[in-house]
């Protein structure tokens, strides 16, 4: 089994112009983002083209994660679901670490242009925890990445993501499993995220629309309905109160 502890923008930077993803781009993207084993990064970023805006950034994401379903029912008997969906303003630095979710579940986070700029980087906890022989939830409990123990060990594996860029449309991907490494019974193999904010301001805006994507048995429904997906995909509300920033509105 090939392995790394870092890869190079060929690795992980796709650009895509057309308005739909198509069979060609959602194979490439399962199989760096959907692995089981340490061959491919376990994330990647999609540039769109100039033409994209807002909605049809949503867009784009509904229809890949349709794409990814199609793949994810084929190679692994499976379906993928809605988690969740959301539309904020988020302008915090974040330290390494994993969203909450299942074992096998995925990130897919859509970025809008904005002034506010930032760093983008992931560490391979997965291939990590291997390599020190604990599982992936086990190497977290014992070396919290939030603290300089568990930075420190994850440091060899950390991965800044270079392609990542404040003035145009992009659709970052991230594995956010925990489940341990078998090969005999293979699991997705996830990687942990961080982003550094330089120059945070209430003036501004940092648009991220979030959607989580959880591996399930066949047949179990989003958990998001279709009208939820429909106001994700119509709505021009951007979320600010309560991350990290109470004192402000949420924009209308």
């Amino acid at each position: 089994m090939p392995t790394r502890a870092s890869w190079g923008p060929p690795d992980i930077c796709l650009s895509f112009t057309d308005p739909v993803p198509d069979e060609s781009l959602s194979a490439t993207v399962y199989e760096r983002v959907c692995r089981t084993d340490f061959s491919e990064p376990g994330f990647c970023l999609i540039e769109l083209g100039p033409a994209t805006t807002s909605h049809s950034l949503r867009g784009f994401m509904v229809g890949l994660k349709r794409s990814l379903q199609e793949i994810h029912r084929t190679r692994r008997t499976r379906d993928l679901a809605f988690r969740s969906l959301a539309r904020f303003d988020q302008q915090s630095t974040t330290k390494l670490h994993r969203d909450g979710g299942p074992d096998e579940c995925f990130l897919m986070l859509g970025y809008e242009p904005t002034e506010i700029r930032g760093e983008l980087a992931m560490a391979d906890y997965s291939l990590c925890a291997h390599d020190v022989g604990l599982t992936p939830a086990d190497l977290l409990a014992q070396y919290n990445p939030m603290f300089g123990r568990g930075e420190e060990l994850l440091r060899a594996y950390l991965t800044s993501v270079a392609c990542f860029s404040n003035r145009c449309f992009q659709i970052l991907l991230i594995n956010n499993s925990a489940a341990p490494y078998s090969e005999s019974e293979p699991a997705w193999q996830g990687v942990l995220h961080m982003a550094r904010i330089q120059n945070p301001s209430d003036e501004l805006r940092r648009i991220v629309n979030s959607a989580m994507v959880v591996s399930l048995p066949v047949g179990v429904a989003d958990a998001i309905s279709d009208a939820d997906q429909d106001e994700f995909l119509s709505t021009n509300v951007v979320h600010r109160r309560g991350y990290e920033r109470r004192h402000l509105s949420d924009d209308k």
